[in-house]
């Protein structure tokens, strides 16, 4: 069968009673009558010559030894050492074509059984409105005992042109650091056991003809949508297969199906371009934002405490810091860590979810009421799964923390997991967040996640959790949104640690990173958005020296970086001069014109041969408007640089390209060294879109980390 949308074919082979096998999975054919996908299928099977069974091995989206594939196995398990390897039959097909609006390009659902192993599974398969693969599977234990379930990893074909493979690592302050490797003969597997998304997850895996960009070359790449332990990984084999595959990474004895249970996999999403990895983020970005749930309403600015008090809270303090804030044009107030319990430091009071008297005798009344009534929403810093080992919960409720039996794990940043799967544990802290969001018009959680999960298993008996946890804490959420549907949720995790498409089903936007530094910010904004639109990256100026750097930066080059995202301040404003909160109110004015355009508009990220100059920007979806950032992010070895291609804008349209303000002179700027560049004025130049992305305009001068942002608007 055939599933086509946004220009992406995927053409499955559903013959002879076996799991589906991808024939096709890339640019659009066009639409194959019977006779066609037949001929396709048998052009694409391949020459039976040194397989390990007799005749060709097809792969299936679940790979089966049973088939005579000797790879990384779809499912593994076992039922007491036996009924290690299945060979599944399919006993029902059901196509839909396009009712569904997340699989608008069609959908497949095949259930098959392999009563021998006593199992049974339920594949479903679709292609998004925007041409994303969607897949995920379903295992039944048929059996009358239990079945030990080790694995169940989904799988999608790439062809042999794909020899390049992209994927992410980094750490704390530096997330989503991309590396390259070649795709040869063997098993890249990456895997991920911090219990969250974690700093150096794959992200995206990606595969693409040699030297893919921004803008060119075939790309392949997976994505899946799965907050705990996750396994993803890329297959060659000398038999001319290529795969990406991907699913959670199940800790030792973790799931045990007893008769009749069942597992369900995270969703596996794939997307294919044949312009570069401009196009795969453009259909991630295009299939959240027709998410029912995608915020709609424009993304306030927020102001955060964090870095301009840390932990000394006070109420005349914060009112202070409010009025600050309101006055450069914040529309949303975030107290951050210290509001509860004997919180005065981050070694102590995790779990104590009630509102110090120490600190706020009067509630947090007092403060929301100034908040409110300088016109912004109110929101709060909250960690619920965590707990401090020094707090009252834990003293009541020693067996609530995770571990492994008989002995606690090693502590990190002072504290412990709380133990969601456990029903009293989960209805606690339910109820605890529910009273909260009831007592306070609290319009916003900054819902943060500051350690691995390190020996995470149940008390008493110690059994692995992380997948019980990961499931747990998406009913929280879920349920807190059900019962305060008005309160976003932003998903914080140490900073980035926590950003993949399952935890966006039921949160508002991620904290990119605990590093506002915006020379470090340049590139972790960059790969976060090569998942995940803009609005949902929060993205805030800092002060002028960096708190995890210390590296200083002039304003304009802070908020010109933070403009692309979802727009915040994180800096004691009190402490900042008149000059200062005059010019941010420029950027954060600007913001709010431009947010329309930076949240609903395509993302490009121009191939820039110059290595210390970055060009990203946003084009408007009817490519009537579009906003440019140019960025040094070192000297260039051209002096002056060269030209700069602008991507994205219609070919056929014309467009006044000008410098945009207050982005048109930063401090520093270098334009005192020499003569103006002639197109550098108000009145900019008038060019078509095809000519401004063929030849280019010549790039302003910049000293190393400053930036200019360039607006391109098209003419009638």
């Amino acid at each position: 069968m055939q599933l086509r949308a946004d220009g992406v074919g995927l053409v499955l082979d559903l013959s002879g009673g076996r799991l589906p096998r991808v024939v096709h999975w890339g640019a659009d054919p066009g639409p194959l009558d019977d006779d066609a996908l037949a001929a396709l299928r048998l052009a694409a099977r391949p020459q039976p010559i040194g397989f390990s069974v007799d005749g060709p091995v097809e792969v299936a989206v679940l790979p089966e030894q049973s088939a005579g594939w000797l790879g990384t196995p779809g499912l593994t398990g076992h039922r007491a050492g036996r009924d290690f390897s299945t060979a599944f039959t399919v006993t029902d097909t059901a196509v839909t074509r396009g009712t569904a609006p997340e699989d608008g390009g069609g959908r497949v659902t095949v259930r098959a059984e392999d009563a021998t192993a006593g199992l049974g599974l339920e594949l479903t398969i679709g292609l998004t409105p925007s041409g994303l693969v969607r897949q995920r599977a379903r295992v039944t234990n048929r059996g009358t005992t239990p079945f030990a379930l080790d694995g169940l990893h989904l799988t999608l074909p790439v062809p042999p042109a794909a020899a390049e493979l992209l994927d992410f690592t980094g750490h704390h302050l530096r997330e989503r650091s991309p590396q390259r490797t070649a795709f040869t003969q063997g098993l890249r597997m990456r895997e991920n056991r911090t219990g969250r998304t974690g700093y150096d997850a794959a992200h995206l895996l990606a595969a693409g003809t040699p030297g893919f960009g921004s803008r060119h070359g075939e790309v392949w790449a997976v994505h899946t949508a799965w907050s705990g332990n996750l396994r993803t990984f890329a297959e060659r084999t000398f038999h001319s297969v290529s795969l990406l595959g991907s699913g959670e990474l199940l800790l030792s004895g973790e799931v045990i199906l007893a008769p009749g249970e069942v597992y369900t996999s995270p969703w596996q999403f794939g997307g294919y371009a044949a312009a570069g990895l401009d196009e795969v983020s453009a259909r991630f970005h295009r299939w959240l934002r027709a998410r029912p749930g995608h915020p709609a309403t424009p993304r306030p600015v927020v102001a955060n405490t964090w870095e301009a008090v840390y932990f000394h809270h006070g109420l005349e303090r914060l009112k202070a810091l409010a009025d600050a804030a309101a006055e450069v044009g914040a529309e949303r107030f975030v107290l951050d860590d210290g509001w509860f319990g004997a919180r005065r430091d981050d070694r102590r009071a995790l779990g104590d979810w009630y509102v110090s008297d120490e600190v706020w005798p009067a509630g947090l009344s007092p403060l929301i009421s100034h908040v409110n009534g300088l016109g912004m929403e109110f929101g709060l810093w909250v960690e619920p799964e965590m707990i401090s080992e020094d707090s009252e919960l834990a003293r009541a409720h020693p067996d609530w923390i995770m571990a492994t039996g008989g002995r606690l794990p090693g502590a990190a940043r002072h504290q412990q997991v709380l133990d969601l799967a456990r029903p009293e544990a989960f209805g606690h802290l339910l109820a605890r967040l529910d009273a909260l969001l009831t007592e306070y018009p609290v319009r916003y959680l900054k819902w943060d996640h500051n350690r691995d999960l390190v020996e995470a298993g149940h008390q008493p008996d110690g059994r692995a959790g992380v997948h019980d946890q990961t499931l747990a804490v998406y009913r929280l959420m879920d349920e807190v949104r059900r019962r305060h549907p008005g309160v976003e949720i932003e998903s914080c995790s140490s900073g980035g640690g926590r950003v993949d498409l399952g935890i966006l089903q039921r949160t508002d936007r991620v904290w990119v990173s605990d590093c506002i530094d915006a020379l470090e910010r340049q590139q972790i904004q960059r790969w976060t958005n090569a998942l995940i639109p803009l609005e949902l990256m929060g993205t805030h100026v800092g002060a002028a020296t960096s708190h995890t750097t210390e590296r200083r930066h002039t304003l304009d080059f802070r908020a010109g970086t933070a403009l692309f995202g979802h727009f915040g301040i994180e800096w004691d404003l009190t402490a900042a001069g008149p000059g200062e909160r005059q010019r941010l109110a420029r950027w954060v004015a600007l913001y709010k014109e431009l947010r329309g355009l930076l949240h609903t508009g395509t993302a490009v990220h121009a191939d820039h041969p110059d290595p210390s100059r970055l060009l990203h920007g946003v084009v408007a979806a009817d490519g009537s408007d579009a906003l440019y950032a140019l960025v040094a992010t070192a000297s260039s070895a051209d002096y002056p640089p060269g030209p700069l291609r602008l991507p994205g804008l219609d070919p056929a349209a014309r467009y006044h390209v000008r410098p945009q303000p207050p982005g048109d002179l930063p401090d520093g700027n270098a334009h005192h060294w020499g003569a103006r560049l002639p197109w550098w004025t108000p009145e900019g130049v008038v060019l078509p879109g095809r000519a401004l992305a063929a030849a280019g305009l010549q790039a302003p001068v910049l000293y190393p980390e400053r930036l200019v942002l360039i607006r391109a608007t098209r003419l009638p």
